[in-house]
């Protein structure tokens, strides 16, 4: 089992299409992400379930391997608690880590799962991209478009989301 979840990834989705004319299956499984708005951001891993989630909707998302310092950024500006506290050092402390950086090494090496903390709100509600996106919102992103996976260069735009 350690050798499996050594080789798992964590993987940052991103809401980039509205709300407006969804089939209702892709809706279900947004809905399961927990992506219900556009600019909405989730952390997963890559087991065979969620990327089975990701293909099916990969025209209204996009996602890709998060790295550390993205991560630890994203979790710093954007992550919130219940009641809309911003996540810190004390809330790490609370859990047994140093800081707010050791929580971010284990979310990132998927040794705790980011949903399952308790007292966060498990999605990131991010800004429209600075600049905008970078090509059609309707293409996938090897086509030049927008939508579908991005690889490393998801952190390019979710800093440009924060």
């Amino acid at each position: 089992m350690s050798g499996a979840e050594a080789a798992r990834k964590c993987l940052a989705v991103v809401r980039v299409r509205g709300l407006s004319d969804i089939p209702g299956d892709i809706k279900d499984t947004l809905r399961m992400l927990r992506l219900t708005r556009n600019c909405h951001a989730t952390l997963v891993d890559d087991r065979p379930s969620y990327l089975g989630m990701l293909k099916k909707a990969q025209n209204f998302i996009t996602w890709g391997e998060i790295d550390l310092e993205t991560l630890t950024e994203l979790l710093r500006r954007r992550g919130r608690l219940v009641g809309d506290k911003p996540i810190t050092d004390e809330y790490a402390k609370k859990l047994g880590y140093k800081n707010l950086k050791e929580l971010a090494k284990a979310i990132h090496q998927c040794k705790v799962e980011f949903w399952k903390l308790p007292q966060i709100k498990p999605i990131f509600r991010l800004h429209p991209p600075s600049g905008g996106y970078k090509g059609k919102i309707k293409r996938s992103f090897v086509s030049g478009g927008v939508t579908g996976y991005r690889g490393s260069a998801i952190n390019d735009l979710v800093k440009r989301m924060m």
